[in-house]
């Protein structure tokens, strides 16, 4: 009888990255300086923020996904 980990298939690079956690996403959020206008549709903000609502930081993440 085999162990639990050999029952497993083996995980690859590429399933882990196209599973990112949220955190991880947040992490790469938050390494983009603020520029003063939004990353994913360039409205204007202030010099803090970096998107302008959650629809826009969400397609930021959904486009970097298949750019990798």
């Amino acid at each position: 009888m085999e162990t639990v980990q050999e029952s497993l298939p083996e995980k690859d690079a590429s399933t882990e990255a196209a599973v990112a956690s949220p955190l991880a996403r947040q992490r790469t959020r938050q390494s983009l300086p603020p520029k003063g206008s939004c990353w994913y549709c360039e409205k204007p903000l202030d010099s803090v923020r970096r998107f302008c609502g959650k629809e826009c930081a969400d397609g930021f993440d959904e486009e970097a996904e298949f750019t990798r």
